[in-house]
């Protein structure tokens, strides 16, 4: 499968475009800085860009079978319009090109999910990652309102842990513990799987162990 991955070059960006690769997939990865990504291999390609120029990323949009988005602020303490705006670029040439399956990274720590991820992210992240949720929120919402198969993946605390393969995902699990962490390689499975399986289509899965 031809997939292209918006935020290649960071910590989760690595792990998709490594797990992608070892499934055999032939993966382009768009990404600010080139040397930040320290993989080669025959099938990858590697696009440098910045997602706020439409003509580049619809450049890269065409003739992909899916896109997945490990794309995140700069900073977690300052809201980052070019990330919002470079989504809607994604949506737009996504939709202007027939390319339809989209995954997305997003944070359980929005209000539609917090509820069901541990004390910290419920009464703690809301205050402290303020402009990170503002940011994931308005993402989310330019993406369900598009005409997309998209799928929403929603992640508690990233950690830099094993890939254990063993996790779960859902609208309606739930961890009622104090903190909630997952790996991003785990993380990158989880979206991977989102290839095959359609059951989270127009859906925003929590995953979690």
């Amino acid at each position: 499968m031809n997939i292209l991955i918006f935020g290649a070059s960071g910590a989760t960006g690595h792990e998709l475009v490594n797990q992608a690769l070892a499934q055999g997939h032939h993966v382009t990865a768009f990404v600010r800085n080139p040397s930040k990504l320290k993989i080669e291999n025959d099938k990858l390609k590697v696009i440098q860009g910045d997602v706020v120029n439409y003509p580049l990323v619809e450049s890269a949009v065409k003739g992909q079978d899916a896109v997945l988005s490990a794309l995140g602020a700069a900073s977690a303490f300052k809201y980052d319009q070019s990330v919002v705006d470079g989504a809607n670029n994604i949506i737009k040439a996504m939709e202007t090109n027939d390319v339809d399956r989209l995954i997305y990274m997003s944070f359980v720590g929005v209000k539609e999910s917090r509820n069901t991820a541990g004390f910290v992210i419920k009464y703690i992240a809301p205050k402290l990652l303020s402009t990170e949720i503002t940011g994931h929120e308005a993402r989310e919402k330019m993406i369900k309102e598009s005409q997309l198969k998209w799928t929403i993946v929603r992640a508690p605390t990233l950690t830099n842990g094993k890939h254990k393969g063993q996790f779960r995902s859902g609208e309606d699990i739930i961890s009622k513990g104090f903190t909630v962490m997952i790996s991003r390689a785990d993380v990158a499975d989880c979206m991977l799987k989102q290839l095959t399986d359609h059951n989270f289509i127009k859906k925003s899965p929590s995953v979690m162990y």
